[in-house]
């Protein structure tokens, strides 16, 4: 029996197992852990990351690599492709007076692709290309995709004869909400919905001077979403052309290649009539002609004769 005792305290640390006393006999029961890796594979993704670009600074003889919108501002081009908020709306303002900054008589173009705006941060946009255009700036709008609701009020606030927009673009005109949740009191939430209603009305005046629309048309327009296409765009008055591709300068290409003509100030000659030799070629039949020509006319391989 203490044989039995010592044995199982022996096997016992080996096996980190416990023992259990059942009738006078001595079981030992172990136990065994597992420890299982668990592999996650992370899908694969585009770098968020901004494209650099090479950029040579006037006066610098080496380049350096820059942000691709960075480098787009140095040529007075600015993307507005985002949501507009009070962050886009800062950026787009502070990237316009530094614009105007260095220099107020080179023209601003700017790109458009706005999915909707917030009524407030896009009226301070509004204003500011007011403000700059009063200040002699020319500034060029370019719809490339969807300028819907304050969107389409920015793409229409660029100089007269300079609001373009691509072939398949579209434009809506919508009024706005509230840019966020409201609560409160009755009396409060009826204080924001009257000027968020007097902001509409303000809204359509501006929409007024920049298309020629009268008040009336563009108040029933308005009741809903009001789409239009690039063409439509035109004859509203929002903006001044479409951009469309030129037709292409070369003819369509023929069944018989014309591979141009030869022109030079000698005649042309070719192999049997006389060609003058190459620099370092000898003339026909003269010793050590070879293979330079074998007296017929075959397309046979030429065999240097010996």
């Amino acid at each position: 029996m203490r044989l039995q005792f010592l044995l199982a305290s022996l096997v016992l640390p080996l096996s980190s197992g416990f023992v259990t006393p059942n009738n006078g006999m001595t079981k030992t029961k172990t136990t065994t852990s597992t420890t299982s890796l668990s592999v996650k594979r992370m899908p694969i993704m585009m770098p968020t990351q901004e494209p650099m670009v090479p950029y040579r600074a006037p006066g610098s003889s080496y380049d350096q690599f820059i942000g691709l919108q960075s480098r787009q501002l140095r040529d007075r081009k600015l993307w507005i492709a985002r949501y507009i908020d009070e962050e886009a709306s800062n950026s787009i303002i502070s990237s316009l007076l530094y614009l105007q900054s260095e220099s107020d008589k080179e023209d601003i173009k700017l790109y458009l692709n706005i999915p909707g705006a917030n009524l407030r941060p896009a009226l301070a946009i509004y204003d500011v290309i007011s403000e700059l255009k009063a200040d002699g700036v020319k500034i060029a709008t370019t719809n490339i995709a969807l300028c819907a609701g304050m969107g389409s009020l920015i793409a229409g606030a660029g100089t007269k004869g300079m609001r373009y927009s691509l072939p398949n673009a579209r434009f809506l005109l919508q009024k706005t909400g509230m840019d966020q949740v409201f609560q409160g009191q009755a009396t409060d939430i009826a204080l924001e919905v009257r000027n968020i209603k007097k902001w509409n009305e303000l809204m359509n005046v501006e929409i007024s001077k920049v298309t020629g629309q009268s008040l009336e048309r563009i108040d029933n327009d308005l009741k809903r979403d009001f789409y239009l296409s690039s063409e439509e765009a035109v004859r509203y008055g929002l903006i001044d052309e479409v951009l469309l591709p030129m037709p292409g300068k070369r003819t369509p290409p023929s069944d018989v290649v014309d591979l141009g003509s030869f022109q030079s100030g000698s005649e042309q000659k070719y192999q049997g009539e006389g060609a003058p030799p190459a620099e370092g070629q000898q003339q026909p039949g003269a010793p050590g002609q070879g293979m330079f020509s074998n007296g017929n006319d075959d397309d046979g391989p030429k065999i240097a004769k010996g």
